[in-house]
């Protein structure tokens, strides 16, 4: 029987996850943020694994040999019932799809998701600068400093732009982000979804009561000034067509669709 075990040193599934561009996939093999769950090898003395899952906050990218298994597998103390399950895009792609669909049935929904390219010094800096000076009245562009990170975390629109963080201490120390305030209140903010050695995950979201206002595209231009004064890359992956439009808006360029599937009741 093949044994799902979470990896202490993460760093032996990296050659699995070779040439994925996917900076979840680096904050889990560094050890920064994430966990890696493996299938172990069929001959005991050989170190690499032959299946492995990266997870991080929503997202279970899968590689390495389609193992049923792994795909069911829950880690103790995982308490979503949310998860967005991505399969490596190599020749073993439709065996992990069919896995997924077979063990989620109605559960799991397909869905496109869009890869932005990784390219560095693309932004135009004047541009950014201009649209952080250009907020509507009776808006305010705020760093997320310790007050405003756990006024995050309690509405349920803007938690993602800080959750997967352990504590304060740890966003501030590798992670970062703006809000912008109308009064007293957070309507919009840009943030690190997740961090790695040398840049972040871009997380971008909006009240629904104030979209359509430009705000996303301020905040977005405030997160990318003040990664790019940190020496740090801000990495951007699309849910929607929205979100390619707003980031090819800051200077970036798409690259690829994908294919993932999100499973609810995980």
């Amino acid at each position: 029987m093949h044994e799902i075990r979470k990896l202490d040193n993460p760093q032996t599934a990296e050659p699995l996850f070779t040439g994925w561009q996917e900076t979840l996939i680096y904050s889990c093999l560094q050890g920064v943020m994430g966990e890696i769950y493996a299938v172990a090898a069929d001959n005991p003395g050989t170190v690499r694994p032959r299946s492995a899952m990266a997870m991080l906050g929503d997202f279970c990218f899968l590689t390495g040999e389609p193992d049923a298994k792994l795909v069911s597998y829950k880690p103790e103390g995982c308490d979503r019932d949310f998860m967005i399950m991505v399969p490596q895009d190599s020749s073993q792609k439709e065996s992990w799809a069919e896995i997924i669909r077979q063990i989620y049935g109605e559960k799991v929904r397909q869905v496109t998701r869009y890869a932005i390219k990784k390219e560095e010094n693309i932004w135009d800096m004047a541009a950014l600068r201009k649209a952080v000076g250009e907020l509507p009245d009776g808006y305010v562009l705020r760093e997320i400093d310790e007050e405003i990170y756990h006024r995050c975390m309690e509405a349920e629109w803007s938690r993602d732009l800080v959750a997967q963080y352990r504590d304060y201490e740890q966003y501030r120390d590798w992670g970062g982000g703006v809000v912008i305030l109308h009064g007293q209140e957070i309507v919009s903010g840009a943030s690190s979804y997740s961090s790695y050695r040398g840049g972040i995950e871009v997380e971008i979201d909006t009240r629904e009561d104030h979209r359509r206002k430009g705000l996303a595209y301020i905040c977005g231009a405030g997160l990318i000034l003040k990664c790019v004064s940190r020496g740090l890359y801000p990495s951007w992956d699309a849910q929607n067509l929205w979100s390619v439009a707003l980031a090819e808006k800051l200077g970036y360029h798409f690259d690829h669709a994908y294919t993932a599937f999100e499973i609810w009741g995980y």
